[in-house]
């Protein structure tokens, strides 16, 4: 007898991070990372685990939609779900009465997200595989397949994206040796919170250095005199030669943006994130346009596909920043690294949070292995908060991320940490 999903259990679970200040920025100056997190129980197993991320209060929220979005799998058969995950993420996705709520946006496309990243986990298990291989793996009809092209084609049609999916695929076989080798470069925003004093900036830099980072990121966007002083500092401890990047969280309007990187251009920036609204496409072009050479980037609250594929047709974009939790999986995420690759643009994903190391590192090697076939100007978010409460967590050696080995989608939480971290009632929040 087939399995099938029996049914759907939901985990409201936030980690007390505001109390030192780990993942400060200047819209968000206090997060609580939390996972919306959910189990599809199957009877037989393997279950699948996924997420989606918050930053504390209204994570409640997110389980809700979880639970409703969910529940039009419980009774499926998971074969058949495998059989063709593109038809899968549509029937999560696409809902008429729940479409209403969150067409493809906000709470629902995030709940989304964590079911989609469920089945993903679900299917690798299955598999015996980790979640990149499987999709790398993928012939490039199977892989053009997972993608809805509804909202797309217009940039990108399915079939030129096969073609360029054909052109890489002789190569496939050596990227993944590499990539199990020497794993995917990545840099850290670790060392560069808002909240943290001086000297705890100087000592987590130059340990970052010891280690082997060549990438850092500082969050910017509180008071640029501010900005300045702590961007001059890092570049002190640096030096020249090392990649420094910025990240402003929103909480700029387009004309202050400029004006503000005009100021912070002296300490080399390679880009800056989040210069103003994720939803201002032409304000990220006026700003691209004005601040040149230094690149702008955005993607963690880039709500959707097509948003992406309005900022790469604007040239508003340098650096696509995809979010394994913001996008609904990896079937869309898949959908905008092959736009990105066709706009010839880098894709440097968004990792800052509570789970999205553990996701995000399987589609940076998909995209290496399958889509891109380069590593130019490409670095995978690091952030070393949290990483101890996952079955199968970040690995990391000389500033790069180890490829993952166990079947599935590395999100698994370890149930102790689950219950002791649960809301309201966990015994971290207890006490």
């Amino acid at each position: 007898m087939a399995a099938r999903i029996t049914h759907v259990s939901t985990h409201d679970v936030r980690f007390p991070t505001s109390r030192m200040l780990d993942g400060s920025d200047a819209m968000n100056p206090a997060p609580d990372y939390s996972a919306a997190y959910c189990v599809l129980h199957v009877e037989g197993g393997p279950d699948g685990h996924g997420m989606t991320f918050t930053i504390g209060r209204g994570n409640e929220i997110c389980c809700a939609a979880i639970e409703a979005v969910g529940a039009l799998l419980v009774g499926r058969e998971v074969e058949g779900l495998f059989a063709d995950m593109g038809a899968t993420w549509k029937r999560v996705t696409g809902d008429s009465q729940l479409r209403w709520t969150g067409p493809e946006k906000g709470v629902i496309h995030l709940a989304a997200a964590a079911v989609m990243n469920a089945v993903w986990d679900m299917f690798g298990k299955h598999a015996g595989q980790p979640v990149w291989r499987l999709i790398a793996q993928m012939s490039p009809a199977e892989q053009v397949a997972l993608v809805d092209w509804r909202y797309l084609a217009d940039a990108l049609p399915p079939e030129e994206a096969r073609e360029r999916l054909e052109d890489k695929a002789a190569g496939k076989a050596a990227r993944i040796a590499e990539m199990e080798a020497e794993g995917y470069p990545a840099y850290t925003t670790s060392a560069g919170w808002l909240g943290y004093s001086d000297d705890k900036i100087r000592s987590l830099m130059r340990a970052a250095i010891a280690e082997g980072w060549t990438h850092f990121k500082m969050k910017v966007g509180a008071d640029i005199e501010d900005d300045i002083r702590r961007a001059r500092l890092i570049r002190e401890e640096i030096g020249p030669d090392r990649f420094l990047m910025m990240d402003a969280n929103q909480v700029w309007g387009v004309e202050q943006a400029v004006a503000n990187m005009a100021r912070l251009a002296e300490f080399a920036p390679w880009w800056i994130e989040e210069p103003t609204s994720p939803d201002d496409i032409l304000g990220h072009a006026r700003i691209a346009r004005e601040i040149a050479p230094i690149r702008v980037a955005t993607g963690e609250h880039c709500q959707n596909a097509v948003m992406f594929k309005q900022l790469m047709q604007a040239d508003a974009i340098h650096v696509v920043q995809v979010d394994s939790c913001r996008l609904a999986g990896p079937n869309e995420i898949l959908g905008v690294m092959l736009l990105a690759d066709k706009f010839g643009l880098p894709v440097c994903p968004h990792a800052g949070g509570v789970g999205l190391c553990e996701l995000i590192q399987h589609m940076s090697l998909v995209d290496y292995i399958a889509v891109s076939a380069s590593l130019d100007n490409r670095v995978l978010e690091f952030v070393d908060h949290l990483h101890a409460h996952f079955v199968d967590p970040v690995r990391t050696r000389a500033g790069r991320y180890l490829a993952p080995e166990r079947p599935g989608f590395s999100v698994e939480m370890k149930p102790d940490s689950i219950a002791r971290h649960s809301w309201p009632d966990g015994a971290e929040w207890r006490a």
